[in-house]
């Protein structure tokens, strides 16, 4: 269970124990991919990528999405993750960790390649069940995810918001962001209404995130073991 302020809307035991199985097993890196050109197959299941500007928890959140310590590399310098990096587990269900955005100190040809590579896996992935952009819950959103929220609602691309962090969020403070995300993201046409807040470091949320991963798996009739 989440904290108070953390809680999403009611799950069944039954949806919490389909996204434990879901996850459970064995998970393995497949590619790192720098280039359009450089994209692995796709494999027939569903993916599900992670964007979020530098530093947010994208590979801390992987690793506890997937209960191992280092399966994605988490590091404490902004801008390391410079390419399409793809776990496989059980299921066929692929997690993508995207690079980071709003690194200052990229240039501008580094965050010109990002954008390139980031655009041609969101516009021309078939199995790309939804991008869950991850916001740090102690700043909320800023200029630079309000923009890839705009553009991932041009690309039509299905998205949810992930706070990250939340932890670290006094509960009434954390209760106002989350409503607050929610009444933005409603002028968003591409955007799933629910927040999910979480902490990879406490453990909360994680749950009800493999719940909604394995709701919308089941929605796209991936094929469950």
């Amino acid at each position: 269970m989440v904290k108070d302020g953390m809680a999403s809307p009611a799950l069944t035991r039954g949806e919490i124990e389909a996204g434990r199985k879901l996850f459970v097993g064995d998970w393995q890196f497949v590619a790192a991919a720098g280039t359009p050109a450089a994209l692995p197959p796709m494999r027939g299941g569903i993916e599900i990528a992670f964007a979020g500007r530098s530093n947010c928890g994208k590979s801390s959140l992987i690793n506890a999405l997937s209960a191992r310590k280092a399966l994605a590399r988490v590091s404490h310098t902004p801008g390391r993750t410079q390419e399409l990096i793809f776990f496989a587990g059980p299921q066929k269900l692929v997690l993508v960790d995207m690079p980071g955005y709003g690194y200052a100190a990229a240039s501008k040809s580094k965050v010109k390649a990002w954008t390139a590579l980031s655009q041609a896996f969101l516009i021309g992935r078939a199995t790309l069940a939804r991008v869950y952009l991850l916001i740090d819950a102690r700043h909320g959103l800023k200029p630079n995810d309000e923009e890839v929220l705009a553009a991932l609602d041009q690309a039509a691309v299905n998205y949810q918001i992930v706070l990250t962090k939340a932890d670290q969020v006094p509960d009434a403070d954390l209760a106002a962001r989350v409503t607050a995300m929610q009444a933005a993201l409603a002028k968003h046409p591409a955007a799933f209404p629910e927040v999910l807040p979480t902490s990879a470091r406490s453990g909360a949320g994680i749950a009800e995130l493999r719940a909604a991963i394995a709701r919308l798996s089941k929605e796209r009739g991936a094929p469950h073991e």
